[in-house]
């Protein structure tokens, strides 16, 4: 068997090509890795998004994607999907959309069913999660149901479980990450005992593109992991020694779920609603029934150690492809980019300036780095001290940080931003707020004539709204004199 390396992921070379594949949940974090892996192969990917402002193709990909919007709750939407399609992913999940997800998910997978019961489709893959142990969390539970109903169509399907997926930017990977690096001696819930059995990211894509139209695989499941079964403690003990930091872990008996979820969303980036739904997956053992799978596919996956290695390679080299922080699951709002992208003006409060600049070219390069690592330019202090107020009230605080160093584009989650619009070429770039507000926020930065115009616009939410602007209109003085300043200062 012959294969195309492909970034970390392997993609095989010995059977159909050419193939038109739809692709659902091509904006989150696996469906953006498995895409350019399909179009190396020659593949045509349809790629299914809810909202298409962002979702961006690069120009080497444009010719084989053809992106359609639709949303899986509403079965009418999705009759845009191709008649003529051959196979499709299912990557969606809605575990951090609503309290009631469970529903929705099985929503979901029953009109995305129908609607490709009405397709030439063959072969239909769904990456789920091991549900092994006979009590399940809500979590698992879903995703056991999203399986059985998909497996109603009249199509070839496969389901594929994985546990803890590990990789840069990943959900998993980011929190334990956050845990190790932060806290030299953790006082942790007896959950940290449960076993997992991780698998790597390049692993997962790999077994992905592997099954699609292997008729070996048609109407089975299979669990997919690494070689090493550890508990949480040990993944947590052996990510710092990886990463040469000496980490001490005590359990204790008397931690609630929700003590739990808690702890885990101060002190990681992970949202409350994930937390909670993360803390009761952790209970339950996701441990493989067999490695089948490896064989079928000619995959050896490698261990826990290696996967770290990896992913640590991708950040240190800034080649983070995908990362969940940019997925709506991040945030408090799940409203498409289109709804906020044109900033209002009626009814709203604004803190407008500008600045002349020396060289454009390094005032779009200072605004392109901002947040994250770099900070906001003036009086960061400030800014964390509003990440943690914004934490505290149940928001995204400033966590989140960036997904790459130097580029943004529409749909990156920049600490409590999301990014609405970013084109370098116009110096334009546009952010909307995601923090905890009595009101709705923007912060554009645009380049004019010379000029950096800043500004900040709220449209405030009765009377608290009001209230809120004039006790912060002091700060604004200060934060966006100093931020305006620092960006259009020359680099000589």
């Amino acid at each position: 068997m012959m294969c195309t390396v492909v970034g970390d992921t392997f993609a095989p070379t010995w059977y159909l090509t050419n193939m038109k594949i739809l692709l659902t949940g091509a904006t989150g974090y696996i469906g953006k890795r498995l895409l350019p892996v399909l179009i190396m192969e020659g593949h045509e990917v349809i790629c299914c998004v809810r909202d298409s402002d962002r979702f961006k193709v690069s120009r080497s990909l444009e010719d084989q994607v053809t992106v359609i919007e639709n949303d899986l709750l509403d079965l009418k939407s999705l009759s845009n999907i191709p008649n003529d399609i051959d196979g499709a992913y299912y990557l969606v999940h809605s575990m951090s959309a609503s309290a009631d997800y469970q529903s929705l998910e099985r929503k979901s997978a029953i009109n995305f069913r129908h609607a490709l019961n009405d397709t030439k489709v063959k072969h239909i893959v769904y990456l789920s999660g091991i549900v092994n142990e006979s009590e399940l969390s809500h979590h698992l539970e879903s995703r056991k149901t999203v399986e059985f109903e998909l497996g109603k169509g009249n199509y070839n399907f496969t389901t594929l479980r994985a546990g803890i997926i590990v990789g840069s930017g990943s959900a998993s990977f980011e929190i334990l990450r956050d845990l190790v690096e932060k806290l030299p001696l953790m006082i942790a819930p007896q959950w940290l005992k449960t076993r997992c059995q991780p698998i790597a990211i390049s692993d997962v894509i790999s077994f992905l593109y592997q099954c699609i139209f292997n008729e070996k695989t048609y109407h089975q499941n299979f669990d997919i992991g690494g070689p090493d079964i550890l508990s949480y403690q040990e993944m947590l003990l052996e990510f710092g020694k990886t990463r040469g930091l000496k980490r001490w872990i005590f359990t204790v008996p008397v931690m609630t779920p929700r003590i739990s979820s808690y702890w885990l969303y101060f002190v990681t980036s992970t949202s409350y609603k994930l937390a909670v739904a993360l803390v009761n997956s952790m209970k339950v053992e996701v441990i493989c029934r067999n490695n089948e799978i490896n064989q079928i596919l000619g995959v050896t996956p490698i261990n826990y150690q290696e996967a770290i290695n990896n992913a640590f390679k991708k950040i240190e080299s800034n080649e983070i492809v995908s990362s969940w922080k940019d997925a709506y699951a991040s945030s408090n709002n799940n409203d498409n980019i289109s709804n906020h992208i044109k900033v209002p003006s009626f009814g709203c409060f604004k803190d407008h300036r500008t600045k002349s600049f020396v060289n454009k070219e390094a005032c779009v390069e200072k605004l392109w780095k901002i947040g994250g690592e770099t900070g906001w330019y003036s009086y960061n202090w400030l800014w964390r001290a509003r990440g943690l107020m914004d934490k505290i009230a149940g928001g995204v605080g400033l966590r989140r940080g960036r997904t790459s160093v130097n580029e943004l584009k529409a749909g990156d989650a920049l600490d409590f931003w999301r990014v609405l619009y970013a084109n370098k070429d116009e110096g334009r770039l546009l952010l909307y707020a995601e923090m905890k507000l009595p009101g709705e926020a923007w912060l554009e930065f645009n380049m004019i004539d010379g000029e950096l115009a800043q500004t900040a616009t709220f449209r405030p939410l009765g009377v608290s709204g009001r209230l809120y602007w004039y006790s912060v209109l002091p700060l604004h003085s200060i934060l966006f004199n100093g931020m305006i300043r620092k960006l259009t200062q020359s680099n000589d």
